[in-house]
């Protein structure tokens, strides 16, 4: 699978490591044991369209969103994660 560094441009995956899904979203520092439970404990995974966040360590070290498909591996778009949009935010 080729992903595309934003830095670097298409590159292979075994370049970049594999680091969650970045559309969970945090709970608050307060919030009840049981919520912290799921953030940590309890992952989805889903088929179909989903944003996961990647290193690219065999290159720019860059921390990325990635937006594909795992069923197909299709690449839809790659950002760097400081601009990806937050978990329930629409971009203006």
């Amino acid at each position: 699978m080729l992903l595309p560094c934003p830095y670097c441009g298409p590159r292979s995956s075994e370049e970049f490591t594999y680091l969650g899904d970045a559309s969970v979203k945090r709970p608050s520092p307060k919030a009840a044991f049981e919520k912290w439970h799921e953030f940590v404990h309890e992952r989805r995974n889903p088929m179909g369209l989903i944003r996961e966040f990647w290193q690219h360590t065999g290159g720019c070290r860059a921390w990325l969103v990635c937006e594909r498909n795992t069923v197909t591996h299709e690449v839809f778009n790659m950002v760097p994660a400081r601009s990806a949009t937050p978990p329930g935010k629409v971009k203006a």
